[in-house]
């Protein structure tokens, strides 16, 4: 599959209805080889008791996002380890999440993001691990 198809399937698997992401208000919003970008709206279902973004909602944003972003090359992933950072309470009505490699690689990716609010205020940083395999490897 070509790369551009592959991106394109990437975003559509990713943004339809019952996917964990998908309902949990996350859309993803652009891959392409070596990035990807998402957001979180944020509603009721993500709020935290004092009001602010849960870190669970943080962290799937920022899951979902880098593992696109670790295939954006070919492939596909499961997590393997991730570390998050949170750096201030995260507010407003949506959270973007920018995701770019720090390592490509043939079988482990490391991807790090950065999360920032709707005043382009860093809420959170992480880095996330992911085991790939290839596509035929899925078939077998």
């Amino acid at each position: 599959m070509a790369p551009e198809q592959h991106n394109v399937s990437i975003i559509r698997a990713t943004n339809t209805p019952h996917q964990f992401s998908y309902e949990n208000g996350i859309l993803l919003t652009d891959v392409e080889p070596g990035r990807a970008r998402g957001e979180l709206t944020v509603g009721p279902n993500s709020i935290n008791p004092h009001g602010n973004v849960h870190g669970g909602a943080l962290t799937t944003l920022a899951d979902t996002v880098a593992g696109c972003c670790a295939c954006s090359e070919g492939g596909s992933c499961v997590t393997s380890s991730f570390s998050m950072e949170f750096l201030r309470p995260a507010t407003g009505s949506k959270i973007v999440c920018e995701a770019t490699p720090k390592k490509l690689g043939r079988n482990l990716s490391v991807i790090q993001v950065v999360l920032t609010n709707d005043q382009n205020k860093s809420v959170a940083t992480g880095t996330f691990t992911f085991f790939m395999f290839s596509e035929e490897s899925e078939e077998n």
